[in-house]
């Protein structure tokens, strides 16, 4: 840092020139009003001018204690009597800039930096303190700050990325740093910069004005070393001592060439695969290494034996950038068992610059051998498909054709034949499981099925696994066994009465249409009996005839229908012929020949046929049946079954109900709807599911008229049910001892029984049948015991 100041200069300049005046810093600069005499005794008088100055200088980054100095301000008014006042306005004064309004002294009061500002405006003027009245107009001067070299250079960046392509040249330019100093530029060599390189040496170079930085040595190699770390550094004051420097770290990185050729590590490879390897499946891959990457090691792998390329192919694996072999042709371990071919590789951008000496060729090869390895193979047919002709209404058990497979193994072991009845559902054909001779097992008809493809299937015999299919196309040729007939259905009528010019006239044009399908085409010849006294046909000969009227005069009284016989005969062998019957209606017609009404037989003819009405009819009679019926089956269905078909079988009556205290199942016991209205119950009524032995007559009371609850109809009834031991449950609500009471069984349980259990009786159970016999057997038995 500097410490000694430089004196501000109060500059004065006068629009005319003048002598210049020599002014010394610090001091002030009068201008008065001057004479001067000419050549011709005339005296000039100059007029005096005021004040004009035009900057100020000061030293940035002042560190003294006091106020920094700048400079004096002094007018020619001033003079020294104290009554000439200066005052200095305009940016930072006050703050920054100070005045002595009496001697017009300027200070600084603080430190200045000139990278924050450099230049300052101010203004200043000068009055009279007595009167306030303006000596010298405000006048606009500038204050410099003079630059110090206190600005180290700076970089952008502290790490900067570059490439540069490996092998380049010497004095490639890789990348460009500059570094700027805050310093000023045009003062001294304070931002003067040089650059030079720290760290890099000896593979780059840097250039000291503009910091470009150059390749230095040849042949650098990206596979030999890829990345660089090159530091520079830029310096001030022209790279002298005491200059300020900064640097920056450059990350150089050496960029892929393809100057590497492919290489394999290996240069014989053996592979294997079995005989049965489909058409296109991998076998194995083989592998080159590229120093390069990217774009630069891409691969392409090539088969120059000609052994192999007729069985293999390889394609690369953009991937892996591996060589994939794949099987071309289909392999046979008994026709060939080895293979040994050469394969090729070499990349697939390549860079003319290094395909030359003294660099290797940029390709390599090496052997592959393939060892084909037997399976056991299914059967092999002699043709895929077969394609056979056979003519229709050839006889059962005729023959079709052959097929022949063989087993393609060395064992050549011995093949069954068989149809896949899925594709002959209708069992039309038969094969020899030996010879593979395919038969008719029923007539064929081309006009039902024009082609029949079925499946054949050749086994081993000793290993069934191996099978083979091929399809079978069999095309049933054509016989000439169908006779041609009317294409459609034709309404012909001839108008009743007419009496046209001529007798004869068109009344329909017919056409045929024959099945067969001859290799000529169709020829159709139409004829009708010669003895006709009314009709006539003649023939188009293009499978069309028409029908013309020999006479006229028709009537409907006379005859309101004529049936005419046809006979269409074809022209292949052997000739198929038929009749045909042509209808032709007797109808009235306007004038112009249009038809109006026929008579009831042909209305009925156009509309619906008595076939039809019949048939109509019938349907609706099965209808009305299926009607009666269904509806008779519901109403039986409706009908309720008693619950006890015969009120004689007392075991069917135990069983029903599976209780024999009536219980929550006892459905049959009471009725529901008794409890809702008790009124209406019948007061001796029983229960319905048993026939009950009454041992003692007992009396019901009737329900309470006045009782309508429920509840209290229910208490009643268990009051009086618990009070007569002979009745037997009424409802599943009822829960007292004698639950079997009003059966023959009576009470099953031992509660509140009138007697002790070694008192009781227990042969009858045996009488009560099957149900019983278990129950028997342990109380029987148990007696036995006891007395015992």
């Amino acid at each position: 840092m500097i410490t000694n100041h430089f004196l501000g200069l109060l500059m004065l300049s006068i629009l005319q020139p003048i002598n210049a005046l020599p002014v010394a810093p610090g001091n002030t600069v009068n201008l008065l009003g001057t004479s001067q005499e000419k050549d011709d005794g005339r005296i000039l008088q100059r007029s005096k001018r005021g004040w004009m100055w035009n900057q100020f200088f000061l030293l940035e980054e002042y560190t003294g204690n006091d106020n920094q100095y700048v400079g004096k301000l002094h007018s020619n008014m001033d003079r020294g009597d104290g009554n000439v006042k200066y005052i200095l306005t305009g940016e930072g004064v006050g703050s920054l800039f100070l005045i002595d309004e009496n001697s017009g002294d300027i200070h600084a009061t603080k430190r200045l930096d000139r990278e924050e500002r450099a230049i300052y405006t101010l203004h200043a003027k000068v009055v009279d303190k007595r009167t306030n009245e303006t000596l010298e107009a405000d006048t606009e001067f500038n204050i410099k700050i003079h630059d110090i070299n206190d600005n180290e250079p700076k970089f952008s960046k502290d790490l900067y990325f570059a490439s540069v392509p490996e092998m380049s040249d010497v004095g490639t330019s890789v990348i460009q740093v500059t570094a700027t100093d805050a310093d000023d530029q045009t003062y001294g060599n304070s931002a003067k910069l040089v650059y030079s390189i720290l760290q890099g040496q000896p593979y780059f170079s840097v250039d000291s004005d503009n910091g470009t930085i150059r390749t230095a040595l040849p042949n650098m190699d990206r596979e030999t070393k890829e990345n660089y770390q090159v530091v520079i550094q830029a310096k001030d004051m022209a790279g002298q001592m005491g200059g300020l420097s900064g640097t920056t770290t450059v990350s150089i990185t050496l960029s892929d060439e393809n100057d590497s050729p492919p290489r394999f590590a290996n240069h014989t490879f053996r592979l294997s695969t079995l005989e049965s390897a489909e058409v296109g499946a991998a076998i194995g891959r083989i592998k080159a290494n590229d120093a390069d990457v990217g774009r630069n090691a891409e691969m392409q792998y090539s088969i120059v034996d000609r052994d192999g390329q007729d069985m293999f192919t390889i394609i690369s694996d953009q991937n892996t950038q591996e060589g994939v072999i794949r099987v071309k042709k289909q392999l046979d371990y008994e026709k060939q068992r080895t293979y040994s071919f050469k394969v090729e590789v070499t990349n697939t951008y390549l860079d003319p610059r290094f395909m030359y000496s003294p660099n290797p060729p940029f390709k390599d090869d090496a052997m592959v051998r393939v060892t084909i390895e037997d399976v056991d193979e299914p059967p092999v047919f002699s043709r895929n498909p077969y394609i056979i002709e056979v003519h229709e209404d050839t006889a059962a058990g005729s023959f079709v054709g052959v097929v022949s497979a063989r087993d393609p193994d060395a064992d050549n072991n011995s093949v069954k034949y068989s149809i896949d009845r899925h594709t002959d559902l209708e069992r039309l054909f038969n094969i020899d499981s030996v010879n593979g001779t395919i038969t008719t097992l029923k007539g064929l008809d081309r006009e039902m099925s024009k082609w029949h493809n079925i499946s054949v299937v050749a086994t081993e015999i000793s290993n069934p696994r191996q099978t083979t299919r091929v399809p079978v196309f069999i095309k049933v040729l054509d016989v000439n066994d169908n006779a041609p007939e009317f294409a459609m259905y034709y309404e012909t009528f001839v108008c009743e009465n007419e009496k046209p010019e001529e007798s004869t006239y068109l009344i329909q044009t017919i056409s045929a249409v024959d099945t067969d399908e001859p290799l000529v085409g169709h020829k159709f010849v139409f004829s009708i009996s010669s003895s006709n006294p009314n009709f006539t046909i003649v023939d188009n000969e293009d499978n069309t005839a028409r029908i013309l009227t020999r006479r006229a005069g028709f009537s409907r009284r006379e005859m309101n229908t004529y049936l005419l016989p046809v006979v269409i005969s074809d022209n292949d062998y052997p000739i198929q012929s038929s009749t045909s019957t042509l209808t032709v209606n007797v109808c009235a017609c306007d004038s112009r020949g249009n038809m109006q009404s026929c008579n009831t037989e042909a209305l009925l003819s156009a509309g619906l046929s008595t076939g039809a009405l019949v048939a109509i009819l019938l349907c609706v009679i099965i209808l009305l049946m299926i009607v009666v019926l269904f509806a008779a089956l519901r109403r039986q269905q409706r009908k309720k079954e008693p619950l006890i078909i015969s009120k004689e079988d007392v075991r069917d009556n135990v069983v029903s109900y599976n209780d024999e205290g009536g219980g929550e199942e006892d459905t049959q016991a009471f009725d529901i709807g008794t409890l809702r209205n008790p009124e209406v119950m019948d007061a001796n009524k029983l229960r319905r599911d048993i026939i009950p032995e009454m041992l003692f007559p007992f009396q019901r009371t009737s329900p309470i008229k006045d009782n309508a609850d429920v509840r209290e109809f229910i208490h009643g009834r268990l009051y009086e049910n618990d009070s007569d031991p002979t009745a037997p449950p009424y409802d599943s609500l009822a829960t007292y001892a004698y639950e079997g009471s009003g059966s023959l069984a009576e009470s099953l349980s031992s509660l509140e029984s009138g007697c002790v259990e070694g008192d009781q009786e227990y042969d009858y159970l045996s009488n009560w049948g099957p149900p019983f016999k278990k129950l028997a057997d342990m109380y029987i038995g148990k007696d036995t015991a006891r007395e015992t």
